[in-house]
């Protein structure tokens, strides 16, 4: 898929894995806008509420998405308005389906956009955004655990015991009985090298930072997805979760190409279980 972006090859690639799970309930995907060819939405979604439950949150999270996406328009400046507006619909909608299937369903939200030189992200949960730039961390999401609301008003102690006992009790996410917090940030400035990772729990739990930098910094989007894919599952040791990732990296043009002009291009990883690189 191509389209104008200014100064920039915008390369993408999604990419999944069952991990040890009978099931799949994370959902990946990278969008464009037929009203705004210059513009890209990733948007990483890990449901949760039983096995119909959370995979039907992920994909109400994908589908608003995706809808509200397409009426983006090349005028609209209101970036964050979208945003909000994405996790608002789906939120609402996981509700009404938890009301009437009597199910818990809830979701995870990471989603980025990147449209010319800038770049704005909203998350609720604990699937994280990570934004690189020449392989050195910029920004990293913090995550909405109860581990992490320790964290944060000082109770170290009892946020190390929340973070080994209660690791999975989210404080925020699409779905859940309370309205979610949804955090919104931006990078504005962007440069060729500039890289984002967004994943959910079942990847970025095995990694430190500065090899997710390394990776995305030294390779293009679909190897480094393959090396996280399998550095994974290795690390997993058959107790893996699912996980998901998309990553957004800006290239330098072609040579020869117009800096006026590059390309949005994007390929899809996906991996059955059992399967290896």
């Amino acid at each position: 898929m191509v389209t104008t972006v200014v100064k920039f090859k915008v390369s993408a690639c999604t990419a999944e894995h069952i991990g040890d799970r009978i099931e799949q309930q994370d959902r990946v995907a990278i969008i464009t806008s037929r009203r705004n060819p210059g513009a890209l939405l990733a948007i990483v979604a890990d449901g949760m509420g039983g096995r119909t439950g959370g995979r039907m949150a992920a994909d109400q999270v994908i589908s608003t998405a995706d809808n509200l996406f397409q009426e983006l328009s090349a005028q609209d400046a209101e970036l964050p308005q979208l945003l909000q507006q994405i996790a608002d619909e789906a939120h609402t909608v996981i509700r009404l389906t938890a009301l009437s299937s009597e199910k818990e369903p809830h979701s995870t939200l990471v989603s980025l956009i990147v449209r010319k030189d800038y770049a704005i992200w909203a998350h609720a949960g604990d699937s994280r955004l990570y934004f690189f730039r020449a392989g050195r961390l910029m920004h990293r999401t913090s995550d909405h655990t109860y581990a992490s609301l320790l964290f944060e008003e000082g109770k170290t102690l009892q946020a190390e015991i929340a973070a080994q006992k209660y690791k999975n009790i989210l404080v925020s996410a699409l779905g859940i009985s309370r309205e979610p917090k949804v955090i919104i940030g931006d990078a504005k400035g962007l440069l060729v090298g500039d890289a984002f990772l967004l994943c959910s729990d079942g990847l970025w739990a095995y990694f430190e930072d500065h090899e997710i930098g390394s990776l995305l910094h030294s390779l293009s989007p679909r190897e480094a997805s393959e090396h996280l894919l399998r550095l994974a599952r290795d690390r997993a040791e058959g107790r893996g979760d699912n996980l998901s990732l998309a990553i957004v990296k800006l290239e330098a043009p072609e040579p020869g190409q117009r800096l006026s002009q590059a390309t949005i291009s994007f390929e899809d990883t996906q991996t059955r279980k059992g399967e290896r690189f």
